[in-house]
């Protein structure tokens, strides 16, 4: 942003003998943000953010580790990168793509706050409500994300199979929880790294285009 200052022609004054001048004042104009501050693609820093969560969450799923170990990722990579996102892509005018960072920015981060919580027992709730807190935590965003794959139907094909991996990983992963069910939690770790895998091809097809390349196929649209 610069200033410009220029010279503003004031009033008319007359002064003793007659003779007229004119009083010459400074006016500083501001100009407007250089609208190349406002360019670029969010999702060039969304989708891989996204993507490394996802990586973190389906290898906990299965099992290498607790399930506070990813919770560095996923809280202070993945939600707070989303979060970044989510305002990029409401500056440069993408409601759309805004509307989804800023829905997994919160899928993510309530996540990391969810399992500090009851590791730490934050919410002082019973431990015989724990497995119902996992449960409600996941049935709300299942609602949410679905609602998501639906409103996004016109979007290319590789975005509807992204979102319906993440519904099926929800799906599986709750009855896990309320089963007590190893088997079912690791297959809800293939889907999370299966989702993740659309997730990274979405990504080079994005990352091609923004240095200088052709982008991948992404399929049609369910929805025209």
């Amino acid at each position: 942003m610069s200033s410009e200052t220029i010279t503003d022609t004031g009033p008319v004054q007359s002064d003793s003998r007659g003779a007229t001048s004119r009083e010459v004042m400074p006016t500083v104009i501001v100009e407007a943000p250089s609208s190349a501050f406002f360019a670029g693609n969010p999702a060039a820093v969304g989708v891989p953010i996204f993507v490394a969560g996802g990586v973190a969450l389906g290898i906990q799923l299965l099992g290498y580790v607790s399930a506070g170990a990813p919770i560095a990722i996923i809280g202070a990579a993945t939600g707070l990168g989303l979060l970044v996102s989510t305002v990029w892509a409401a500056a440069v005018g993408q409601t759309a793509v805004a509307s989804i960072f800023g829905l997994f920015a919160g899928f993510w981060l309530s996540y990391a706050v969810l399992v500090l919580g009851l590791l730490h027992n934050w919410f002082a709730t019973p431990a015989v409500e724990a497995t119902h807190t996992i449960g409600l935590f996941l049935i709300t965003w299942l609602v949410m994300i679905v609602l998501l794959t639906i409103a996004t139907l016109r979007l290319p094909l590789a975005f509807t199979v992204l979102f319906v991996l993440i519904d099926a990983t929800l799906v599986v992963v709750l009855a896990a929880t309320i089963n007590a069910s190893a088997t079912s939690n690791k297959v809800g770790g293939v889907l999370a790294l299966a989702f993740s895998a659309v997730g990274a091809y979405i990504f080079l097809g994005i990352a091609a285009t923004a240095t200088g390349g052709r982008g991948v196929p992404l399929g049609r649209p369910i929805l025209k």
